[in-house]
């Protein structure tokens, strides 16, 4: 009846959730279970062992299910068994006792805290079950039928992991050296010669192999049937392969009723899979694209292997026929840049608007600080900012992004410039330097296009307002900012909150990047912005009945009042800065040249 370890299935057991409810788990789960067999002698010497690794600095709760279902265990003390977590003991476990008879189901939870240590990312929670002495049981067997692992987020409601560490490329071996003064040094060529034939001979042959492989591959492919790759290009085991007529299907092929964006890089349409049960954003790079084999490569390999409730999800892709696709999460209010203008959908309110900038600044804190590397997403931008039908900001797009040092914090990346007209940090353009701060300008231009809701560059307004940076920055040094706020939140933001998010967007579009705050500084000040917010709202519930500002002097941060701070950084004190831009007709030079 036991075989290796493992119970078959005993369909004529019937499960009676007296103890749990039927959604606990169902039926099938318990109808089947590991044990260690009724060997007494062996199972004293052993431990039934699961080791599941998991990100070190979280807490995780283990939910082991348990049930009998052998006809030999039939009463109290037949099976008994120790349960081990991370090596500490648990508990003793008598099912029958627990859950009352056979066939009645139970489960136990634990808590188990993971520690980071030695700077290890990942550890094993091992979860072992050791059957009791011949002494106390009937049975020297343990058994489980099955396991729940449950991550419980950080006390800033964080489940992310750290992000991957970039492979290690070896460096070339060295050819070796021969030499002929040894007089057997004619037969060690002449072996080596040979033996270099047959390599090239198993070599053609391996590769006529694959070559068939491939083209079967590709055969069954059309077949419509989903795989998971072993590539070596690609992430192994993270991404789903999709085949071009599953694409199709999910599609209704191409149909441009479908089409909810496009881009430089082709269009995305919404589908269906998985029988329609899952909604899904399907990119389809165009053949005309600038964008080619290197940043599809890039967006899945970064995103593959990146969680965070603040990014996008990758589902998986497709390379077949030529084609280029990635399938992502369908997110229903679409992009932010929807929300803001140029659209028919109501316009956000302001605290909508400030858990938007929060959710995406939290995005890419996370790429910045995520491991001991940086990732630059290079393309920071309203339309790279997408909401799921709560409203959730989730930072897409990683086609451009950039893998930064592995140990030097902010330090630069040599690279073509790449980017969006009107969000390109000016340092960036001028030295071809790339870091995380130049990132943070991007996110600096989102913050005033979440304000103003306008385009960042719009040639059909005045010459002096053509870009959004540049009119701001006026408007505040003339003291006119209520020009350039969004209409429809005039006399709905509180004073102190406009002052601190107007501050914080500053210092991002600062000239030089070591004066810019970090994304974690970014964050600070937006969820201070929004807790002035929702004081201001809850002392005086009718503000937004006001007509325009209050105390229209007080809005201004003193970051736009002619305070030159001269040092290499700025100094802050409290959640405010005194600084300026720096020189204004350097920037507007930079800019105009592209």
């Amino acid at each position: 009846y036991v075989q290796h370890g493992v119970l078959p299935v005993n369909l004529s057991i019937h499960i009676n959730y007296k103890n749990t409810k039927p959604y606990t788990a169902p039926e099938e789960l318990y109808q089947t279970a590991r044990s260690m067999g009724m060997n007494k002698t062996e199972n004293e010497g052993y431990n039934l062992t699961w080791m599941l690794p998991v990100d070190s600095g979280f807490q995780y709760m283990a939910r082991l299910h348990f049930c009998e279902f052998q006809p030999e265990i039939k009463k109290t003390a037949d099976r008994l068994f120790w349960v081990f977590i991370t090596n500490q003991t648990a508990e003793d476990v008598d099912i029958i006792f627990l859950s009352g008879g056979p066939g009645i189901p139970i489960f136990r939870d634990y808590l188990v805290k993971v520690e980071r240590e030695g700077g290890q990312d990942r550890r094993n929670i091992s979860i072992a079950l050791h059957p009791k002495a011949r002494t106390s049981t009937q049975y020297s067997d343990a058994i489980l039928n099955g396991i729940e692992l449950f991550k419980l987020s950080n006390p800033d409601n964080n489940l992310a992991g750290p992000n991957p560490t970039p492979l290690a490329v070896a460096p070339p071996s060295q050819p070796p050296t021969t030499s002929l003064k040894n007089p057997k040094s004619k037969t060690i060529i002449s072996v080596i010669v040979s033996g270099g034939v047959m390599g090239v001979l198993v070599v053609l042959c391996l590769g006529f192999y694959i070559a068939f492989r491939r083209r079967r591959g590709r055969l069954d492919s059309d077949k419509g049937k989903s795989t998971r790759t072993n590539a070596s290009s690609l992430p192994e085991e993270l991404c789903r392969h999709f085949s071009i007529p599953e694409i199709r299907t999910a599609t209704n092929n191409f149909d441009e009723k479908n089409v909810i964006g496009v881009g430089g890089f082709g269009k995305v349409f919404k589908g269906c899979i998985d029988d329609g049960d899952t909604k899904v954003a399907i990119k389809r790079l165009s053949r005309g694209s600038k964008q080619g084999a290197h940043e599809f490569m890039t967006e899945i390999e970064m995103l593959s292997q990146l969680r965070h409730v603040h990014l996008v999800s990758l589902i998986g892709y497709c390379n077949d026929q030529h084609e280029m696709i990635l399938v992502y999460n369908y997110m229903d209010n679409g992009t932010l840049r929807d929300h803001l203008y140029g659209t028919d959908n109501d316009p956000l309110t302001w605290k909508q608007r400030l858990q938007i900038c929060i959710g995406s600044a939290k995005g890419l804190h996370y790429l910045h600080t995520g491991a001991k590397h940086t990732i630059i997403h290079r393309d920071v931008k309203s339309t790279n900012i997408l909401l799921d039908e709560k409203w959730v900001a989730k930072v897409a797009d990683f086609g451009l992004s950039k893998m930064g040092s592995t140990s030097i914090p902010n330090a630069a990346v040599s690279t073509a410039v790449k980017g969006t007209l009107g969000y390109l940090d000016p340092e960036y353009l001028r030295r071809l330097q790339l870091t995380e701060k130049s990132d943070v300008y991007s996110f600096g231009v989102v913050l005033l296009e979440v304000l103003c809701a306008r385009k960042v560059v719009d040639h059909t307004a005045g010459q002096d307002r053509v870009n959004l940076a540049h009119w701001v920055k006026s408007c505040i040094r003339k003291r006119t900012l209520d020009q350039i706020i969004d209409p429809f939140l005039m006399g709905k933001i509180a004073p102190e909150c406009l002052r601190t998010f107007v501050d914080i967007a500053q210092r991002c579009l600062l000239e030089h990047g070591i004066q810019r705050p970090s994304m974690s500084d970014v964050v600070g000040s937006l969820e201070f912005a929004l807790k002035l917010q929702e004081t201001a709202e809850a002392a005086k519930p009718d503000i937004g009945d006001v007509d325009g500002f209050e105390d229209v002097d007080n809005i201004y941060p003193e970051v736009a009042l002619g305070l030159d701070i001269t040092t290499n950084a700025p100094s802050c004190s409290s959640f405010f800065c005194t600084m300026t831009f720096g020189n204004s007709e350097t920037l507007t030079t930079n800019l105009n040249q592209f």
